[in-house]
């Protein structure tokens, strides 16, 4: 049955199913490169009182020793994610010394790849595995893209919500988690599609340092700054731009993920797993005894694939993510597009944060068509083109095979989107969810206004370079850090939280007697 998202906002309305929203859950993931006062990549190895990287839930490591990754919990509303993560990075700050958190998504001073160290987990299986399968991206992508941090927004609806939309909807015949599974991944195509409104808002690195592309000559769009700093005139996100994670690599090599159903992504996923590829043969499996990556296959794990958003679900114990979906099916969406805003502590604010979820919950309520060849072209290419030139007048999209400004794109989906404002408004009490729309409408109507350009103006008239920007925003973000004083409850959590994983990790690492050729084979085969 189609309907529309205002036939839908209005049966949510009248039936009273709005205070079924109230409570939604938040999650934040927010990476930082720990630097020396230079802004130079630390070399020294994850800090110990901050625990095991393998275990710690709240604090690990992503592809780097050095880029750390801050965890929130799933959170009843979306500034409690960000109150815990500001806790979470004061108790880091107490713990690091001298160094500094990169306070940008984009990483400076890089001498060459060797200053990369690949994060270390250990000596067990598992711990094992996570330093593999870094290794193969260095050898598939190189290190260098690896250490771009970012910040990932993860949302779903109450539990007590579904059998309502699926009443809604009149499929209440269908299997309650088949239902879920069908709208979260109509969630992910939405997000797809209307995903280059996020770098457009957000994107905070219209900038790079030269040392980034290690001796590559610049994209031709690219301008010289000064001897340090190359830029986009009218560029947002170069992280989510084609020097960043992009999917056309991917593509190349016969992968691209199917977002129609959860069966296809699945499918999809499953395929690039198990199929070798000639390039990555070449590489090999081994050098002697030492592993080179996981496998030679298009992709060695899921998480291989980079992408804008990703339906998820829990995992249990060293359970596959395609298992996981399989077996219990989608749990929440995982946004992945955010910069980090290197022009606050967080990364993040408050308002910001309630138009990711007001984002979210829209397109899980917009209808959402498949996504056929033709459209799958234009989303890579309506993000491509935003990342590098979004605030460029007069900009035009495509959409459905024809242009549209990105103005009048922008300013149609916010008209949209205030009805379900106008609910979440209603359901928490706010006004903060109808006020951020007119923010963010703000930024659509003057680019001048947007962290990008905002980011470049400093750049060119106040700091001289993106190094220079991108170090003093760190240097400003570690005194307030450390000016800040945590809840002593909180602080004993995060301390106790700390020596626990470490107890784990090493409990994990004496119990662990398995040959890891074996472990990894059981792991493909999914009987770990």
């Amino acid at each position: 049955m189609y309907q529309t998202l205002a036939e839908r906002l209005n049966k949510i309305e009248v039936n009273d199913y709005s205070k079924l929203l109230k409570n939604s859950l938040t999650g934040l993931e927010k990476e930082s490169l720990r630097v020396n006062t230079e802004g130079n990549i630390s070399q020294r190895p994850h800090p110990i009182a901050l625990g095991s990287a393998l275990k710690n839930p709240w604090i690990t490591t992503d592809y780097a020793e050095s880029l750390l990754e801050l965890i929130t919990p799933p959170c009843d509303r979306a500034h409690h994610s960000l109150d815990f993560l500001l806790d979470v990075e004061t108790f880091v700050y107490h713990h690091i010394k001298d160094e500094l958190l990169w306070t940008s998504s984009m990483p400076c001073v890089i001498r060459g790849e060797d200053d990369i160290s690949i994060a270390y987990y250990g000596s067990s299986n598992a711990g094992k595995m996570k330093s593999v399968y870094r290794q193969g991206l260095a050898e598939r992508y190189g290190k260098l893209m690896q250490v771009i941090a970012g910040i990932h927004f993860n949302y779903s609806v109450p539990i007590d919500f579904w059998p309502a939309f699926q009443e809604i909807e009149g499929e209440t015949a269908k299997a309650p988690q088949d239902f879920i599974n069908e709208r979260y991944m109509g969630m992910t195509r939405n997000i797809q599609r209307y995903g280059w409104l996020i770098p457009y808002l957000f994107g905070t690195s219209p900038a790079i340092c030269k040392s980034f592309l290690a001796g590559i000559p610049k994209p031709e769009s690219m301008e010289v700054f000064d001897d340090y700093t190359f830029y986009e005139p009218w560029g947002t996100s170069l992280r989510m731009g084609d020097i960043g994670y992009t999917n056309r690599k991917e593509d190349k090599r016969g992968i691209k993920a199917n977002y129609n159903t959860m069966e296809a992504y699945i499918k999809s996923l499953r395929y690039a797993i198990n199929t070798p590829h000639e390039a990555y043969e070449k590489i090999g499996l081994k050098k002697g005894d030492k592993y080179l990556q996981l496998n030679t296959n298009i992709l060695q794990i899921e998480n291989e694939y980079y992408s804008s958003v990703r339906p998820k679900r829990v995992l249990e114990g060293l359970e596959k993510p395609t298992d996981a979906l399989e077996r219990r099916g989608i749990q929440y969406v995982e946004l992945r597009s955010v910069d980090i805003n290197a022009f606050r502590p967080a990364g993040l604010t408050h308002q910001q944060l309630y138009f990711l979820e007001l984002f979210m919950l829209f397109c899980l309520l917009q209808e959402s068509p498949e996504i056929d060849a033709a459209e799958a072209k234009e989303i890579d290419d309506n993000q491509s083109l935003v990342a590098h030139q979004g605030r460029k007048p007069k900009l035009e999209l495509q959409r459905n095979g024809k242009a549209i400004k990105l103005t009048t794109w922008a300013n149609q989906l916010f008209d949209e989107m205030t009805g379900v404002a106008q609910i979440l408004n209603s359901v928490h009490d706010e006004t903060c969810y109808i006020n951020t729309i007119n923010s963010q409408r703000a930024l659509v109507d003057d680019p001048d206004k947007t962290p990008s350009a905002l980011v470049l103006d400093d750049i060119m008239n106040r700091d001289g370079s993106y190094y220079q920007f991108a170090k003093r925003k760190s240097e400003e973000h570690r005194e307030y850090f450390l000016k800040r004083k945590l809840n002593q409850d909180i602080e004993k959590k995060l301390e106790q939280m700390a020596i626990t994983s470490l107890q784990e990790q090493s409990q994990l690492e004496a119990e662990d007697t398995l040959d890891f050729d074996i472990f990894l084979e059981r792991y493909f085969l999914g009987s770990t």
